[in-house]
């Protein structure tokens, strides 16, 4: 059996793939993958998703060229989650930001019930 059968796919057939820059460590975005975007990411060393909302495989960069290059993947202990080292061509996040975590949360501010 190899690595990608052993993965633990959620009942949607999809794991969760936290992307990080390979250079800096940053954490770049959050998506989500299913066997068939593992196996194009693998074959052609550019990550590859299955989109939630657009129901297909979606190539990073596809469209804005904002690729990410593959350095390597890394399953967590449970084997239902994904590590992907990669090196961004371009901001990772649909906004423009260099990654999807751009936005701080503040306790004093942001939990329910405070001022």
């Amino acid at each position: 059996m190899s690595e990608v059968e052993r993965l633990a796919f959620g009942p949607d057939g999809l794991v969760p793939a936290v992307v990080q820059d390979a250079d800096t460590g940053e954490v770049l975005v959050l998506a989500y993958m299913n066997e068939e975007a593992l196996r194009r990411t693998l074959e052609t060393g550019l990550v590859t998703f299955w989109s939630r909302s657009r129901g297909q495989l979606w190539q990073k960069g596809e469209t804005s060229g904002n690729t990410l290059a593959l350095v390597s993947i890394a399953k967590n202990c449970e084997a239902n989650s994904l590590l992907v080292k990669a090196r961004p061509a371009g901001p990772a996040c649909h906004t423009g930001h260099a990654t999807c975590y751009y936005r701080p949360l503040d306790p004093a501010r942001d939990l329910p019930g405070s001022a």
